[in-house]
């Protein structure tokens, strides 16, 4: 059995933890991805979350990202890149690579931790059972569209393959792949696949990790975290997002309008962020975004 890097009382007994009861029987959607993926007691912490979570009876389901092991993988191969509207073009040479980390690496490492407990863990992609559903996905520049390769925005979800494996009390744990219905694979943000795949699920909640402790309430000032926003608030604040947070904020407001009761962006680089932001406990609060 995994140690958890740092002792906490919520952590030390491997079995249901009453605060979370509240959830039993319930689905949480998790992504996973940022600064936490590149650091091994990071990672093993999330796994010891992942399963305390499923051992309390919470339908649990993970989505990764995997940029920075992408961004070095491509490096590593001396691939090119090309950007067009700020954003990478994926070509297909590119998109074997984005595959084959992951799947191949992330989420193969994933399924491993959390399998060190038992078997658990089901690694699967957007594209198998059709779970994701991609469309071209275009970048804008002074108002025009700019095609920037085989990148995807989730179009339809069918959740039956997710289903199956949580009767069966199993984690899914998603790649971001798309399938378009042209039989071509998209690349899809994490992100958004998240979000999408808690709303066609009905989650409670859609937890989002990240690199910061929250949504700044006055980017890019760094002083204050807006800890609890409406989803109308959400909406208004979008067009001075920037980043990378402007796609995990627009994933969380998809989830909410879509009936998800609760999406919470968490700081990954705090250990067991996961759990005890759901068990209510301190350390990692981040921000929580409820439906109007």
């Amino acid at each position: 059995m995994l140690a958890p890097p740092h002792p906490n009382p919520l952590l030390t007994d491997p079995g249901p933890l009453p605060a979370l009861e509240r959830l039993r029987g319930r689905t949480v959607v998790v992504k996973f991805g940022g600064h936490a993926m590149t650091h091994e007691h990071l990672l093993r912490s999330f796994a010891e979350d992942v399963v305390r979570l499923r051992s309390t009876g919470v339908r649990t389901v993970v989505v990764h990202g995997g940029g920075p092991q992408i961004s070095a993988e491509l490096d590593r191969l001396r691939v090119p890149a090309r950007f067009l509207g700020g954003r990478r073009v994926t070509t297909p040479e590119t998109l074997d690579v984005v595959r084959t980390v992951l799947v191949g690496t992330v989420q193969r490492e994933l399924v491993r931790l959390i399998d060190q407990y038992g078997p658990y863990a089901v690694g699967l992609t957007g594209e198998d059972g059709r779970l994701l559903t991609a469309v071209r996905r275009y970048a804008e520049a002074d108002g025009r569209l700019l095609d920037i390769g085989l990148v995807g925005d989730v179009a339809e979800v069918d959740t039956a393959a997710v289903e199956v494996l949580l009767e069966r009390d199993r984690v899914p744990v998603v790649s971001p792949l798309g399938r378009g219905t042209d039989g071509q694979v998209y690349n899809v943000n994490a992100d958004a696949a998240a979000g999408a795949i808690a709303a066609a699920l009905g989650a409670e909640a859609l937890v989002v990790l990240t690199d910061v402790p929250g949504l700044y309430a006055d980017w890019p000032r760094r002083e204050r975290v807006l800890h609890r926003l409406t989803a109308a608030e959400l909406e208004a604040a979008l067009p001075s997002l920037g980043g990378g947070m402007a796609p995990k904020m627009e994933s969380c407001l998809h989830a909410v309008r879509a009936g998800v009761r609760a999406a919470r962006v968490l700081d990954g680089r705090v250990p067991h962020a996961v759990l005890r932001a759901l068990a209510g406990g301190p350390g990692g609060a981040g921000t929580t975004v409820l439906p109007d």
